[in-house]
């Protein structure tokens, strides 16, 4: 009875949150924005924040209503970004290639398609593809300030890269 009980004010908390959020949209006639395949054009990834060729592909920017944005993020065999961290953190959903991720202080991690890797705020961290694969991620950050998603760090050098043993 307890357990019918649950699921019925679970079923009309959730009906009542749509409702509500329905009307507020319509009050404010606020709609979608749908972004097309190759609307944004593509960026390099600067040498200042990686090592090697990346490509950036935005996919949505954050705006007034919502802090977040995206992108994807492509690194030819070899690249990888600087350390950095991330004021409110970030997630990076990896969709091609083999990767590899790793904390300041703790061992490089390979990351492969469907992996999910979340990064916590203000953990130091770099990522990038296997030597020998490119590999693509998405990565979702939010705004912790008005275009403030990401603090650069140092280069990850050569030798800190090729640290990985294969675990």
């Amino acid at each position: 009875m307890k357990t019918a009980m649950a699921c019925m004010v679970l079923a009309l908390t959730a009906t009542t949150a749509f409702f509500t959020t329905e009307a507020r949209a319509a009050e404010t006639n606020r709609a979608q924005t749908i972004i097309r395949n190759g609307e944004q054009a593509a960026i390099r990834g600067p040498a200042q924040f990686f090592t090697g060729t990346v490509r950036i592909d935005p996919l949505y920017p954050a705006n007034n209503d919502m802090r977040s944005s995206g992108g994807s993020v492509t690194f030819e065999p070899g690249a990888r970004s600087n350390w950095h961290i991330h004021p409110v953190g970030q997630v990076l959903i990896v969709t091609s290639g083999v990767g590899r991720t790793q904390e300041w202080g703790k061992p490089i991690q390979e990351i492969r398609p469907g992996d999910v890797v979340v990064c916590p705020v203000g953990v130091k961290h770099w990522h990038g593809a296997a030597p020998n694969s490119s590999m693509t991620h998405i990565s979702i950050c939010e705004e912790k300030e008005p275009g403030k998603v990401v603090e650069w760090m140092e280069k990850v050098t050569d030798e800190q890269y090729s640290q990985y043993n294969g675990k």
